[in-house]
């Protein structure tokens, strides 16, 4: 029986934490969500912004966060038009997030650099 509780327990962390990767995931999202975060609401200034990202690939994630309600899509009626990109409030919740996953980063690049020093 206490296996069972175990698998319980282990199911009710994976779960979520896929249903979090699954919107997060890849090597666009989090920088996309960062850049906006820090000003960049035009496309090609968040393009610029964020290395090796195709404009097709931006497009792409734009529309998947859009999608999750982390971001909005303005559109300015003015000639031409111009289109901006903001966050949502909901993006906020993101923000430990991103802090802890910068944090563990900086941590582990130590320990796999110092390990090979």
């Amino acid at each position: 029986m206490a296996q069972k509780k175990v698998h319980c327990d282990c199911l009710e962390t994976i779960k979520p934490v896929r249903d979090t990767l699954d919107v997060i995931n890849g090597k666009w999202k989090i920088p996309i969500i960062i850049s906006i975060g820090v000003g960049n609401d035009r496309f090609t200034d968040i393009q610029e912004s964020i290395p090796g990202i195709s404009p097709k690939v931006l497009a792409k994630e734009l529309k998947d966060l859009e999608q999750h309600q982390l971001l909005r899509r303005i559109i300015i009626e003015e000639y031409p038009v111009k289109i901006s990109y903001q966050l949502e409030e909901y993006a906020d919740t993101l923000t430990p997030l991103i802090y802890a996953l910068k944090d563990w980063g900086i941590n582990h690049r130590k320990k796999v650099t110092e390990s090979f020093s």
